[in-house]
């Protein structure tokens, strides 16, 4: 192993005192923010937030201190067409109660995969990847909606916010806790010689505790709830008693069992089918599918789809090249490479590959500005609230981001090719539980 050296060191002061811009560089960085001193302000001026076609006439929704984007987003765009129908200007869907959901059902996928894998070493890399977030705020389009296929959805007026929904940090603490607790006890059961059976019979136990942690921090998630509105012209409406997956039946209007994944993964064959290793939330569920594209053809297929008058689902790594406070993203927002006089280099596979890139949020894209029908800039939808965050919660995309760090979007079966259908029924490929294209699903990144 090469050791830096005292030569080494004394070369490099040298260069430094030498290098008049790196001087000033110091001075600046040392007493400004960077993102600050690196915004590109030519840029800043010539992003401007109108779109030839728009979508949203609501109000954002805001996920406070958790990580819940991904629930965010689906029922954000759910939330458009029940407006419509109860002829409302604004409308929520419990977002708690989805998340309550989402929190129970993986805590018993998370100690079943414990024991499916109990033949393993303890320090085996998947089990340690597994017991190294085992509860984490993020997920998946497929994964929301394996929830609501089962367990429906509630207006937030039945199941509102709570401390812990608004802020998951605490709860989860004791959530990694016992459910480490139950993985231990689980294989020491099965490593003394236990069947599969006694363990289920303790896990069992240990999932009625996590219910009452669950209800203790969230509340107790309705069997049915009472409905009734007063619709935006001021006329009352009243559905009576209504259990929450009759209340998907009713107002949610998007098909959502014929949307698909897609995704532009530049290490990985295009038109072939992925899914990543333990990557699920529904013990029995319908695995995460996505269907590798070029990103070109995901442009166009979000364009189509916002041509329609439907807004789009979308998985990025958010924190790239942003200006949260103007709502901003372009590839080449920051000029970090000029203020430090050094090259990062890396394309979208490369960083993938190196830990530099992966999904960190979801959102929902509501406009697009056309220029001879192709895309110059993105209008998204986000859900950190409408102060301090964008044009009143919403964001300005240009194009060339969209390169460089969009990764997934949820699709009507109906916008692809025909060669994207053929290409659906390919044998997906087993990705690693680590891999990127797994990250939306893990601890809260944003």
């Amino acid at each position: 192993m090469s050791e830096i050296t005292e030569v080494q060191i004394k070369k490099y002061r040298k260069k430094f005192e030498e290098d008049k811009l790196a001087k000033i560089a110091q001075n600046a960085v040392t007493n400004v923010s960077l993102p600050n001193l690196t915004l590109n302000r030519e840029l800043v001026n010539e992003i401007t937030p109108t779109f030839s076609v728009k979508l949203d006439d609501w109000s954002v929704t805001n996920q406070k201190r958790s990580g819940r984007c991904w629930l965010f987003a689906a029922l954000n765009l759910f939330r458009v067409g029940a407006m419509k129908k109860m002829n409302l200007k604004d409308f929520e869907f419990s977002q708690s109660h989805i998340h309550f959901w989402d929190k129970f059902e993986r805590s018993n996928h998370l100690l079943e995969s414990i024991i499916t894998t109990s033949d393993r070493e303890i320090n085996d890399r998947t089990i340690d990847f597994l017991l190294g977030d085992p509860i984490g705020d993020g997920g998946q389009w497929n994964m929301a909606m394996n929830l609501i296929r089962k367990h429906g959805l509630v207006p937030k007026s039945a199941y509102p916010e709570s401390d812990s929904s608004s802020s998951t940090r605490w709860m989860n603490v004791m959530l990694k806790d016992i459910l480490r607790s139950s993985a231990c006890e689980i294989r020491k059961i099965i490593d003394g010689g236990g069947s599969f059976e006694e363990a289920r019979i303790h896990k069992e136990k240990r999932i009625s505790d996590i219910w009452k942690i669950l209800c203790i921090h969230l509340g107790t998630p309705p069997e049915s709830f009472d409905w009734q509105w007063r619709d935006k012209d001021n006329n009352f409406h009243s559905k009576g008693n209504i259990t929450p997956q009759e209340f998907v039946k009713e107002y949610v209007d998007i098909d959502w069992e014929d949307y698909v994944c897609l995704v532009h993964d530049p290490r990985n064959k295009t038109m072939q089918t992925y899914t990543v290793d333990f990557l699920q939330n529904v013990a029995g569920g319908p695995p995460v599918i996505y269907l590798n594209i070029d990103i070109e053809s995901m442009k166009d297929i979000t364009k189509n789809i916002l041509n329609d008058g439907i807004p789009v689902w979308m998985g990025c790594d958010v924190g790239k090249q942003m200006e949260r406070k103007r709502g901003l993203w372009d590839a080449n927002l920051f000029e970090y490479e000029n203020l430090y006089g050094v090259e990062f280099g890396m394309d979208k596979a490369d960083r993938l590959r190196h830990s530099q890139t992966m999904m960190t949020h979801a959102m929902l894209f509501t406009g697009v500005d056309l220029i001879d029908g192709k895309p110059r800039r993105w209008r998204v939808e986000n859900s950190w609230g409408a102060e301090e965050s964008g044009k009143k919660g919403f964001y300005t995309m240009n194009d060339n981001w969209f390169d460089e760090h969009m990764f997934e979007i949820a699709s009507p079966k109906s916008y692809l090719t025909k060669d994207m259908l053929k290409a659906l029924e390919t044998k997906p490929v087993i990705l690693p539980a680590w891999d990127p294209m797994g990250s939306l699903a893990r601890e809260s990144l944003t």
